[in-house]
């Protein structure tokens, strides 16, 4: 499979939305009636994933993912905030090592999985971040 970096352009970087999630009372009802009025189709991990394609490679396709989560879900911690963004990037070792050198709170290591690789950061308004380097 190919790596999600640009070739041309490996710069450690953001390079879309990976994802928006967010708490709410009661994500059970809440996704029932997305799906009912609104069309979204929630797969088994109880989000929903809109795919597009790479305009520098469109053979390659990408997803941002659409994930409410249960108000008070401790996957957010550190933050209080009521919601996350997660970043599509490429190099995210590299770009790990910038963000280590600019002083960027790491609240995690790189974790690997079958679908990419993932740490989290806080910014300085002390909202979690998630960096997402899928594999495609």
């Amino acid at each position: 499979m190919e790596n999600s970096q640009n070739q041309s352009d490996p710069a450690p970087k953001v390079t879309g939305i990976g994802g928006i999630f967010f708490f709410l009372e009661n994500p059970k009802e809440t996704k029932e009636w997305y799906a009912k009025n609104l069309g979204l189709e929630i797969n088994e991990w109880g989000s929903a994933s809109f795919e597009s394609r790479n305009l520098d490679n469109p053979e390659q396709i990408e997803s941002t993912q659409w994930c409410p989560f249960k108000k008070g879900d401790e996957y957010f911690s550190p933050s209080r905030k009521e919601f996350m963004v997660n970043y599509r990037v490429q190099n995210i070792e590299a770009l790990l090592e910038k963000l280590k050198a600019n002083g960027v709170t790491i609240l995690d290591d790189i974790e690997t999985y079958e679908y990419g690789k993932f740490v989290h950061i806080m910014d300085t308004e002390g909202n979690k971040i998630e960096l997402w380097e899928p594999v495609y």
